[in-house]
């Protein structure tokens, strides 16, 4: 009876350590969550420069505004096409999910704009909603249908909502993955090797591998755990957002939670002059945290 007890406590202390070993902090020592505004309707999009100022969107009221590494708010841009996600190409051009008009968006510094593309084959996009662009400017997106009280129509005219492929300077996208039920969030790592994409209706995040021709492959459920918006840092962690947001490391192993006070946590990115502020739209407020590891 006590060898039986002695192990029992012996696999009890192996089992908490080894729960206490997945748990780390990545909040730099003696930071905490600061709220730069709550001026807004629903923050969305957050995308940083190559200076690491970031620009983020107010979509119900069709406006992009622009955090700088000086900690100045401002807006950037009125009338945006209902500009929702949003990433940075390689010639800082501004590429929005522009789901006014169900269309993708380039938005050059000077605020001009070119629409990369407007339909399938003819048909409206349900909505795009998040990007993530690779090293060749192919830009991946989500389309999910979220009926939007600016639209005539009360349905899609594609029933499948889908994960797409747009190679640069096509009109027309690839399909990569038809098989979810509602993609929102994704990002891609830093080498270009793998893909991450939430399904938030199902409530799973899944990794994919990324082909030469851009295709995906060996998709695998990542956690079983959906997101809005989501981001990667230096060290390969996977940063959800939801109820707060959620970080993972590269095992899929849930390793923090950061509590924030708002109804809903929509995204995050890293910016900041040296790319350790983790931004965070949340509902009608912005929010910054300092981190110890550098985004992706």
């Amino acid at each position: 009876m006590r060898l039986k007890t002695s192990l029992n406590l012996l696999l009890g202390i192996a089992l908490s350590t080894s729960v206490f070993a997945q748990e780390k902090n990545l909040i730099a020592p003696g930071a905490s969550l600061q709220k730069i505004s709550s001026q807004f309707i629903f923050t969305e999009g957050p995308a940083a420069d190559k200076n690491g100022t970031i620009y983020f969107t107010d979509q119900p009221n069709d406006k992009i505004w622009k955090y700088d590494t000086d900690g100045k708010l401002t807006l950037w841009m009125d009338k945006t096409g209902r500009s929702n996600g949003l990433y940075f190409d390689k010639k800082g051009n501004l590429i929005s999910c522009a789901d006014e008009k169900n269309e993708l968006w380039s938005i050059s510094p000077d605020k001009k704009v070119t629409v990369l593309m407007s339909d399938v084959a003819g048909k409206k996009l349900n909505g795009p909603n998040d990007l993530w662009i690779d090293a060749k400017g192919g830009i991946y997106f989500t389309d999910p249908y979220y009926q939007r009280n600016y639209w005539q129509r009360q349905k899609p005219e594609i029933e499948e909502q889908k994960v797409y492929y747009l190679p640069k300077g096509k009109k027309q996208p690839t399909v990569v993955d038809d098989q979810l039920v509602k993609p929102n969030g994704i990002i891609g790592s830093a080498d270009g090797n793998y893909l991450f994409v939430a399904d938030i209706q199902a409530n799973k995040t899944y990794k994919y591998q990324i082909n030469k021709d851009g295709s995906l492959s060996n998709r695998q459920l990542f956690v079983n755990q959906g997101s809005d918006g989501m981001t990667l840092d230096a060290e390969g962690n996977l940063y959800i957002t939801g109820k707060g947001v959620f970080i993972y490391n590269a095992k899929g192993e849930k390793i923090q939670h950061i509590p924030v006070p708002a109804g809903w946590v929509g995204n995050v990115c890293f910016g900041g002059k040296d790319r350790k502020m983790l931004f965070i739209t949340a509902s009608e407020s912005v929010y910054t945290l300092q981190m110890i590891n550098k985004g992706n």
